[in-house]
């Protein structure tokens, strides 16, 4: 066999022993990849993503697309031949497992856990447009959560109303721990409460929950320290002064915050926000407006431009990373809340396009 055929002919099978091996070998990454993006002013599946009733509503033009992120499952191993084709892939990108799913975390817990976010997310976003547009909105705090095996456990329930602590009035979440650790592990607290079912049925009718009952709670010690605790998550439910439901199945996390908001206020306002331009963006979103960062950033940029938009709503502290790679033709807008945003909507409409506050790389 003449030498060259031979060399050809040894580098093939060594070349395929090692393609071989690369599939048989297991690696602990993930990957990421553009999700579908949707526009929050539009429908999903046959029927509006935002269905608002018992208030005037408008008419909108334009998108606000909100985006999202594939991520491979839990239990799925890829191999190195996968790994490496995502590491060289411009649309890809390939992480640690543990980046998406810490903690050993399985998949459904994870679908649970981004599920709750997303609920969240939905809550902070009606709260931060009713506020933006000056629209009051009732909160109150309640029992988020209760832990199993705590003091609290067959005492309180999730839903029920706090309304003081030690005849303390409570009025926000964070009231809660403090007047619970002013006790040392072993004391009685004494909580105010409206039953879960009780608050419900006069939220039915239009009341504030009134009354309540007394009830008595023997501290316990915290894990993480000599500090007295009853077992509990403190929450904030709101009670809004017409309907705003969000439909839109098979999406978790919390990042649509913003986009939901964004959109709620356009159909609540005369005019439009967009002036008939496209524009996606991300962001999580708290009660007060304030815009939060997201993972995956990257992917949510290609997914964007893909889908047509010009204009991508970025939080401040995703501008680096969105900046060094942002793809031809997307213009980045800095935004760090709510406010921020709609006046950023403005100069795209008004197209002062030149007063955006951009991302930096640096």
């Amino acid at each position: 066999m003449p030498r060259r055929t031979a060399t050809m002919l040894a580098s093939t099978l060594i070349l395929i022993a090692l393609l071989c091996a690369g599939v048989l070998i297991k690696v602990p990454y993930s990957e990421m990849s553009p999700g579908p993006t949707v526009n929050t002013l539009g429908e999903a599946r046959g029927e509006p993503v935002l269905q608002i009733s018992g208030h005037k509503t408008y008419p909108t033009t334009g998108h606000l697309n909100m985006t999202t992120v594939r991520v491979t499952g839990a239990d799925y191993n890829m191999n190195l031949v996968e790994a490496v084709y995502g590491w060289l892939a411009h649309d890809n990108k390939v992480v640690p497992h543990d980046t998406l799913y810490p903690d050993g975390k399985t998949e459904e817990q994870s679908s649970q856990e981004n599920a709750e976010e997303f609920s969240q997310s939905q809550e902070s976003a009606k709260v931060a447009a009713l506020n933006e547009l000056k629209i009051p909105v009732k909160s109150r705090v309640v029992v988020a959560s209760v832990v199993k095996g705590s003091p609290a456990e067959n005492k309180l329930h999730a839903g029920d109303v706090i309304k003081s602590v030690d005849g303390s009035p409570v009025k926000e979440p964070g009231d809660v721990a403090k007047l619970v650790t002013k006790h040392r592990p072993g004391q009685n607290v004494v909580f105010a409460v409206v039953p879960a079912k009780e608050a419900a049925a006069a939220e039915k009718a239009g009341k504030e929950p009134e009354g309540g009952e007394n009830v008595t709670i023997t501290t316990d010690k915290a894990k993480d320290g000599d500090r007295a605790i009853v077992g509990i998550q403190a929450g904030t439910d709101h009670t809004f002064p017409f309907s705003i439901d969000i439909k839109l199945a098979d999406v978790g996390g919390p990042s649509a915050g913003l986009m939901f908001a964004l959109g709620i206020v356009d159909k609540l306002t005369p005019g439009d926000l967009t002036g008939g331009k496209f524009i996606a963006g991300t962001g999580t979103i708290d009660d007060a407006g304030k815009v939060g960062p997201i993972g995956g950033i990257e992917m949510k940029l290609i997914g964007a431009r893909g889908a047509g938009a010009r204009y991508f709503l970025t939080p401040a502290e995703n501008c680096a990373a969105a900046a060094s790679d942002t793809p031809g033709g997307l213009t980045l807008v800095k935004v760090s809340t709510i406010d921020d945003a709609t006046k950023a909507l403005e100069k795209i409409r008004k197209g002062d396009t030149a007063g955006l506050p951009s991302c930096s790389a640096k």
